[in-house]
């Protein structure tokens, strides 16, 4: 199996889930609008489809003589899982912004002086009280 970033790496088969995401399609069609989107073979969509059906982003039920493609959730649930993970650190960092932001104006609203930067007369950067000594 890939991995579910690797599957969503290429972009035929994001236009395929993206096609798919409107509602079950038959092969034919999903060969002839992405195919043709993409000037490739009908193998090759073949071959796409066959890569999300493995990885849980896509099943096929057979109707007579077509195939019918629909979206399942376990390769996007999958995607979603790993990019919660790569969030999660983010989040709390974010988190932490929020809590300081929000003494600040508890602070100010009960009165503290904020601490306001002050700037370099000479170059307009903030300086700190002690460069201010020096």
């Amino acid at each position: 199996l890939m991995h579910a970033l690797d599957i969503l790496g290429d972009p035929v088969r994001r236009r395929l889930l993206e096609v798919l995401s409107h509602g079950p399609q038959p092969a034919g069609v999903l060969v002839d609008l992405v195919g043709g989107e993409f000037a490739i073979s009908q193998p090759a969509i073949s071959r796409h489809l066959r890569l999300l059906r493995e990885n849980g982003f896509a099943d096929a039920e057979i109707d007579g003589t077509r195939r019918i493609y629909h979206l399942r959730a376990d390769g996007l649930d999958a995607a979603a899982t790993y990019l919660d993970r790569l969030r999660a650190p983010l989040s709390q960092r974010l988190d932490a912004l929020h809590t300081e932001i929000a003494r600040g104006r508890s602070a100010r609203r009960r009165g503290e002086a904020a601490a306001e930067p002050r700037l370099s007369a000479a170059s307009g950067i903030p300086i700190t009280p002690d460069q201010e000594a020096s």
